[in-house]
């Protein structure tokens, strides 16, 4: 594994990370306590030490599988997970922005993975009225203060150009050292506004859903269609169609004998901004291809090799 500085919070987090999401039911199936042991200890033994989960994957579910399945060995482990919203149902949400709101959800989240700390607490996907409050980020800081945080951060809401690029600029002023923010080869729009401030301010980058929700892996084609219970269900026929073209176009990009979707999480990694890719993985053989990424890294003198 290679392993990069995870901006001004100096944490060393492997390159390749884990994206939990679809633990919480939305990806179209539902994942077991012994598939999510199998898939973060194919993680461990392939130096992965980044785990990416949220409040609002099912509630607290995903954070619940994590917890027990690290809780042997999770020192080995940087955890991250956000705030804001409380999940409701499929594709459901309620807004909690509140002070008072999100200091409970950090109690059910420590409680849900079994921590005393949570290394990275992200705001997730709020808009700037949500962001602008003085008192929300104020408690935040109370609970760095008394060890229930180690480090905060943002996850850029992909909807709204105007909120992440707001909410990265004034990253620093309320304490986050970090922003994850939607990044591959299909959506490049994070180079122009957010990662030239990213990097001035010397934020760590995660790069969520580096594999355009499996589009990158190359294996979809444009008359694939998704279970009612998973995410891309939601788009259609059209815009699937639209994105299998892109993606074939992509193709072409790609050395011959080596894998779209390894091609694809390095093609994120070779931007000096970005510090990890965080792909949800739906097996351990998925995490091993995933880790496989970083021998397309080779050569890459930012890189320390782990």
């Amino acid at each position: 594994m290679i392993f990069r500085r995870l901006g001004k919070t100096e944490l060393k987090v492997s390159v390749i990370g884990i994206g939990t999401w679809q633990y919480g039911g939305e990806w179209g199936r539902d994942y077991t306590q012994r598939e999510v042991d199998s898939i973060l200890a194919a993680a461990a033994e392939s130096g992965i030490n980044l785990i990416d989960t949220a409040e609002c994957y099912g509630d607290h579910l995903s954070e619940s599988l994590v917890g027990r399945a690290i809780q042997s060995n999770r020192s080995r482990w940087l955890v991250a997970t956000k705030f804001g919203h409380h999940y409701k149902g499929l594709f459901d949400r309620d807004q909690l922005w509140s002070a008072a709101e999100v200091q409970k959800q950090l109690e059910d989240s420590l409680r849900a993975l079994k921590l005393e700390t949570i290394h990275l607490y992200q705001f997730h996907s709020g808009n700037n009225e949500a962001f602008d409050n003085q008192d929300l980020w104020t408690m935040l800081d109370r609970q760095v203060q008394a060890g229930k945080i180690l480090h905060l951060g943002i996850s850029a809401a992909k909807s709204n150009p105007r909120y992440r690029a707001y909410q990265t600029e004034r990253a620093t002023e309320v304490g986050a050292e970090t922003i994850q923010v939607v990044y591959n080869r299909l959506d490049r729009s994070p180079e122009e506004d957010m990662f030239p401030s990213c990097i001035e301010q010397d934020l760590g980058v995660l790069a969520r859903v580096p594999l355009a929700s499996g589009f990158l892996s190359g294996k979809y084609g444009a008359d694939s269609s998704f279970d009612p219970a998973d995410i891309r269900s939601k788009q259609s026929g059209e815009e699937t169609a639209a994105i299998v073209r892109q993606v074939e176009k992509i193709k072409e990009e790609v050395p011959a004998g080596v894998l779209m979707a390894s091609w694809a999480l390095a093609w994120c990694l070779k931007n000096p901004a970005v510090s990890c890719v965080i792909p949800g993985c739906k097996s351990p053989d998925q995490v091993r291809q995933n880790a496989a990424a970083v021998n397309l890294l080779t050569g890459d003198h930012r890189l320390d090799a782990g």
